[in-house]
């Protein structure tokens, strides 16, 4: 269902995508000559490197675009035997007529094992001239050095807060979804420049109420708002263990957090929290990776966070 509404409202061509200006003045240049070099695009998720891939081989090609393109999930393709066979047969091949060459999208390509990613760089090699690969993917370090030597890379940032409310506040208006203006800063702060998730959390919220409000978005989404979390803080300053316990216990059940999420949600907002020293935030900041590392390792969770709460009450208490 959620990527009904992604799909619908993903940029057609590269002069339309959002919060990547450096790139997509690069992306333009290369529409316009009607060719590029063999391109490697990287970043977090839900930031348009996948959109950047197909609207400029639509620029490129034009409304037929789909002829000239093989387009595969490398996370799904990931052996060596799925290069040797669908991607050199593919890239065998003339190109349509009225064309050069032919383009090979492998999203998520940083899947790819080694011997897989081996192959494809001499596949590269040999058919440069009638092909070329857009690669996507996350970490860029896992890419051989060999590839990225053969690509102009691109790295995609996280869009900034204000892109994301503009494009969440434009799709809502489409849909036909009342959006609260607090539910928009809400969502754009959750997605954390994704603007996948965001889509995303738009979508879940207006399937419960077309009148999307921050409370609502903050229950979907599993996230805990800010003040919550304050408030846990504020208690283990002030009132003491057993408030502060019962305090978290109420977080956790009213908005579904896992103990993981709730650390790290903590731990991004500690930067907020204004009735806390620089010394009182580094103790904060120990004993919530501790707590973490623990959980991470397979501690019980209810134990490593009734021992995180008493450490915070023992390090802020007065």
């Amino acid at each position: 269902m959620s990527e009904l509404w992604v799909e619908r409202h993903r940029p057609q061509t590269v002069g339309d995508i959002k919060g990547q200006k450096a790139i997509v003045d690069r992306l333009k240049a290369y529409a316009e000559s009607r060719t590029f070099p063999h391109l490697l695009f990287a970043g977090p998720p839900g930031t348009g490197k996948t959109t950047a891939a197909l609207a400029l081989t639509k620029d490129v090609f034009g409304e037929g675009y789909r002829i000239n393109l093989l387009e595969m999930n490398a996370s799904d393709e990931r052996k060596l035997e799925s290069i040797r066979t669908k991607v050199k047969q593919f890239a065998r091949t003339a190109p349509s007529p009225g064309t050069t060459f032919k383009v090979i999208f492998l999203d998520e390509a940083d899947a790819l094992t080694p011997d897989a990613q081996g192959a494809l760089r001499r596949i590269m090699e040999q058919n440069a001239e009638t092909c070329r690969f857009i690669l996507s993917c996350n970490y860029s370090s896992k890419i051989i050095e060999p590839i990225q030597s053969r690509c102009a890379v691109f790295r995609f940032r996280p869009l900034a807060e204000d892109q994301v409310l503009e494009m969440v506040t434009s799709v809502a208006a489409n849909e036909g979804i009342n959006l609260e203006e607090e539910a928009a800063v809400a969502i754009a702060h959750v997605s954390l420049g994704d603007l996948r998730k965001a889509i995303t959390s738009l979508q879940v919220a207006a399937s419960l109420d077309q009148n999307v409000t921050r409370d609502l978005v903050y229950e979907t989404t599993a996230t805990a708002p800010p003040e919550e979390l304050h408030s846990y803080i504020l208690a283990c300053k002030e009132d003491g263990f057993q408030p502060a316990r019962r305090r978290l216990k109420g977080l956790l059940d009213k908005f579904g957090l896992a103990g993981t999420d709730l650390v790290n949600q903590m731990h991004r907002e500690l930067g907020t929290v204004t009735f806390l020293g620089e010394a009182e935030k580094l103790g904060v900041t120990e004993a919530m990776a501790e707590c973490d590392f623990r959980m991470v390792e397979g501690g019980g969770e209810a134990l490593q966070l009734d021992a995180m709460t008493a450490r915070l009450c023992t390090l802020l208490g007065n």
